[in-house]
């Protein structure tokens, strides 16, 4: 297998893609063409010419994934990838019988369970395989794939996932891989926003923040976000840019979907895709996932520095 498309060259997409350009006859879209375009160029290919290994940029879905083996979406939203499905540019037009989608988009499992019945009747497999790790893991190869789907399905993708994926899990039937991921993303979040309270009522109490950290990672109460992320991203003000805040709100809201859909109480997954909603409403499109802690320094009137 050595024909491969990879459709949305995000910020953990085009680093997926890069690592892809390296093993396969590999060709690009993006919605945005010139990004594909640039992608190309720089990974040496042409937007008209394969060659063995070589990179190409496609005009439309249905170019990109014609004759592909294997087509890997990397989108914001499932209704996205589900938007590419359709008509003469899309991707069913172009799939081959026995090729696989592979959807590295954080998704949703109902829309994925949508597209792997659509794409089942025109006898192409599909994978949900959303990521983790960041631009940052991304960058290194090293990302964890949660996948669900046939195992079958998954064995003849593995050697293309390995590209970028440090640790491939199969986790389920279809949907399997989006609810984990989604369940993940909602554990971060309650980790950022329960972090950023505990400071903040510390701070507002005399309590240094930095003092505050050290005694707490050295403790029980220490996770990856109190450990890493306010360190290097709230205690220096950086906010750094890595992950927008509008894709945690939508994980967060999955995750509570998933639990309302199982009719378990769930009353502090609800609590915080609401807290998160309303961080997305006020701080905007923008904003880092971190910034969240900004609502609670200006709800707190402490800042956590």
């Amino acid at each position: 297998m050595s024909r491969v498309a990879f459709l949305g060259l995000g910020a953990i997409g085009a680093p997926m893609a890069r690592h892809l350009a390296r093993k396969y006859d590999l060709a690009v879209w993006n919605r945005t063409a010139s990004r594909a375009v640039a992608f190309a160029s720089t990974h040496h290919g042409t937007t008209h010419a394969r060659t063995h290994h070589g990179t190409t940029h496609e005009r439309t879905t249905a170019d990109a994934d014609a004759m592909r083996d294997v087509v890997i979406t990397c989108l914001p939203t499932s209704r996205e990838v589900e938007s590419l499905l359709d008509g003469a540019n899309g991707l069913i037009a172009g799939l081959q019988k026995g090729a696989i989608l592979v959807d590295c988009t954080s998704g949703d499992p109902a829309t994925s369970r949508r597209i792997a019945a659509r794409l089942a009747d025109a006898g192409v497999g599909f994978i949900d395989a959303p990521v983790s790790g960041g631009v940052s893991g991304a960058e290194k190869g090293e990302l964890t794939v949660m996948c669900g789907g046939s195992a079958k399905h998954l064995e003849t993708v593995r050697p293309v996932l390995e590209s970028f994926g440090k640790k491939i899990v199969h986790c389920g039937d279809v949907g399997a891989g989006d609810a984990i991921k989604a369940v993940n993303n909602a554990l971060l979040a309650v980790h950022i926003w329960a972090t950023a309270e505990g400071l903040a009522a510390l701070a507002k109490s005399g309590v240094d923040p930095k003092i505050a950290l050290d005694v707490i990672n050295a403790s029980s109460g220490r996770s990856n976000t109190s450990m890493n992320l306010f360190p290097e991203r709230v205690m220096s003000r950086a906010f750094p840019r890595t992950f927008r805040l509008a894709l945690l709100d939508k994980d967060v809201g999955i995750a509570a979907n998933v639990a309302r859909e199982q009719k378990i109480a769930s009353p502090l997954l609800q609590l915080t895709a609401e807290l998160f909603r309303l961080a997305h409403g006020e701080l905007g499109e923008e904003a880092d996932h971190v910034e969240a802690v900004r609502l609670v320094e200006k709800w707190a009137g402490a800042e956590i520095r």
